[in-house]
């Protein structure tokens, strides 16, 4: 059986008793960082009294996840297996994607345990009234792809909440100050470490505070869903408008990777 265990997001004391019974009794631990799973198991031992497993442990990451499988796939039907993440829930946004899709596909048993998580943590901190929200995790770096996914994060109509590198925060605040200065939001840092702190305020506001601060540790930002009455139309309602295939085209073309001209064709011929 594979279980996928949560880690704590900052504080050791943070972890299940559940996890740690499990972690005791794996015969083989598959990691994001072997490293980082080691030292948590050591402080488990030192601080709580868990017993260190006589255990395998082997990295499992986005590079090497699928050659893991090649690898091990009978092992897994054999043996306790254990998945962790460095660091709070597993799978979500998380190479243990890959794990769960095959332990589907090849009839597995496996159960993923709850616990930890600085999504649910964060978006409970931030005081936001609204119980829907959207996660998008890290945005992409740079170029024409980061803008795209924040204008999207930024008019989807509900509250999204993002991770964000401390080395990036600050350009991350300038540009959601650039399309909406006004825009509130909630930046949480380091949770549930010695340094958390929470920040709410306009993105306006919180861009002129960070840029007189030293920006450091691990972030989840949230931004405030866009309250104004303007209703944004979806992909299959600009389909549906009774517009001119010109003018449709030009507008499709804004939505898809499709060229005005390619939309052009396919709506006379669909005619």
């Amino acid at each position: 059986m594979i279980t996928f265990i949560p880690t704590p997001i900052g504080n050791p004391q943070d972890i299940t008793i559940r996890a740690m019974k499990m972690f005791e009794k794996a015969a083989l631990f598959l990691c994001e960082d072997t490293r980082q799973t080691k030292h948590l198991l050591r402080l488990l031992e030192e601080r709580f009294g868990m017993v260190y497993p006589e255990a395998q442990f082997l990295s499992f990451n986005e590079h090497n996840g699928k050659e893991r499988l090649h690898e091990l796939g009978h092992v897994l039907q054999e043996k306790e297996v254990v998945y962790v993440s460095d660091a709070g829930m597993p799978i979500i946004s998380d190479p243990g994607q890959i794990l769960v899709a095959y332990a589907q596909e090849n009839q597995i048993p496996y159960d993923v345990l709850p616990g930890a998580s600085a999504v649910t943590t964060a978006y409970a901190a931030s005081g936001f009234e609204e119980g829907k929200f959207l996660f998008y995790a890290f945005l992409p770096h740079k170029g024409k792809e980061r803008s795209i996914a924040l204008s999207e994060a930024m008019s989807n109509g509900y509250n999204t909440v993002l991770y964000e590198a401390p080395h990036r925060l600050e350009k991350l605040l300038g540009e959601i100050s650039a399309l909406d200065a006004q825009r509130e939001l909630f930046l949480a840092k380091e949770l549930s470490k010695k340094y958390q702190n929470y920040y709410r305020g306009t993105a306006g506001s919180l861009n002129e505070q960070f840029k007189e601060l030293t920006i450091r540790g691990e972030w989840v930002v949230i931004i405030r869903a866009d309250k104004s009455i303007e209703k944004s139309l979806s992909f299959a309602e600009v389909l549906t408008l009774d517009l001119p295939p010109k003018s449709k085209a030009k507008i499709l073309a804004q939505l898809s990777d499709k060229s005005v001209k390619e939309w052009y064709n396919e709506l006379i011929k669909s005619t």
